[in-house]
């Protein structure tokens, strides 16, 4: 399974959370960052937005059909988010567009089997494959990308 776990882009302050939207340099970053997946990622078999107005914008980048779900919301947990995706036993590819801290302790949670303070920076995507190798189920960082570096 390919799990790639997308931190929303730069966006706006403001007091009603789920209402905030992209800045211009969020737009760019989300449009950066959809054209890098769209060159080197998978194809992907879902996609999965958290409600929040910044992630469906960042998640509108790649021009893609994708499924706005709760479990992706600000503040959900890790284990909300690897159970909506079907990690690890998931034949597929998933995308999540969510939000720090989660997608942070959700790539922590995947990769150590524990939820710890990782951070993943506005706009970046952390790429993860779970593979069997010698009888062993195995996680792999296949990449890690923030939109400064595109």
């Amino acid at each position: 399974m390919n799990l790639l776990l997308w931190r929303h882009a730069e966006a706006e302050d403001g007091t009603r959370d789920l209402e905030r939207a992209l800045t211009p340099r969020g737009r760019d970053q989300a449009a950066r960052v959809a054209a890098w997946l769209h060159a080197h990622g998978p194809k992907f078999d879902r996609i999965i937005v958290s409600p929040a107005r910044r992630t469906r914008e960042t998640a509108d980048a790649l021009e893609l059909p994708y499924e706005v779900i709760e479990a992706v919301e600000p503040g959900a947990a890790p284990e909300q988010v690897l159970a909506a995706a079907g990690w690890p036993d998931a034949k597929s590819s998933v995308l999540v567009v969510g939000h720090q801290p989660t997608m942070g302790r959700t790539a922590a949670l995947a990769l150590s089997g524990v939820v710890q303070s990782w951070t993943v920076r506005k706009g970046g995507v952390w790429w993860l494959a779970e593979r069997e190798r010698d009888d062993e189920s195995q996680v792999v960082v296949r990449a890690v990308i923030n939109p400064e570096v595109i």
